[in-house]
């Protein structure tokens, strides 16, 4: 199983806002943002201020997938339109 964050993006995005706006409002570094956006580790308090800032439960940003998943996520990107 791995952690995934691609309920945080997806909140922001409902929200329209950025990355930035999110490391701003919560006080977290660009670091903290990099290694969110590649799904990796975070300290459990960087995940209690984005909580925090966004008024959401830790259920809202993130999720346990499996690996086959995470492998077929990477493997088949969502398409973009190139028209």
């Amino acid at each position: 199983m791995v952690i995934s964050y691609k309920k945080l993006w997806k909140l922001l995005i409902d929200r329209d806002m950025k990355k930035k706006d999110l490391q701003k409002l919560a006080g977290i570094s660009s670091a903290s943002i990099t290694k969110l956006g590649k799904n990796e580790n975070v300290n459990t308090d960087i995940l209690q201020k984005i909580c925090t800032a966004l008024e959401c439960d830790i259920s809202d940003i993130m999720e346990m997938v499996s690996d086959k998943q995470e492998v077929t996520i990477k493997e088949n990107p969502v398409s973009q339109n190139t028209d």
